[in-house]
């Protein structure tokens, strides 16, 4: 079984965030390592009381370029790909979506 991962990181972490998922086992296809797709977009978001943003401040409404990094992983590999990814995404909540693959 195969999932994607989507994340949106700063562009300041893109490449880093790329390569632990890459390093890690993510984006093989066939014969390929380190596959992936990346759209820049802008995140929005506030800080609220007992946050620690590393971008912005609490209680102020901040806008991020930020990367949108989509990503194939076999099964085998999800649980080590996730946790690298967060290890090097600078923010304290990472949004990322992780989906299952179906083939027809």
């Amino acid at each position: 079984m195969k999932y994607k991962l989507v994340v949106y990181v700063p562009l300041t972490h893109a490449d880093a965030v790329r390569e632990a998922i890459g390093v890690t086992g993510g984006g093989r296809l066939g014969n390929y390592s380190s596959c992936s797709f990346s759209t820049r977009g802008t995140g929005r978001f506030k800080p609220e009381t007992g946050a620690q943003p590393h971008i912005g401040k609490v209680g102020k409404f901040e806008e991020v370029e930020e990367e949108r990094i989509e990503i194939t992983i076999d099964e085998a590999v999800v649980g080590n790909v996730v946790a690298a990814m967060k290890r090097v995404h600078p923010y304290e909540e990472v949004a990322y979506d992780l989906y299952e693959i179906v083939s027809w």
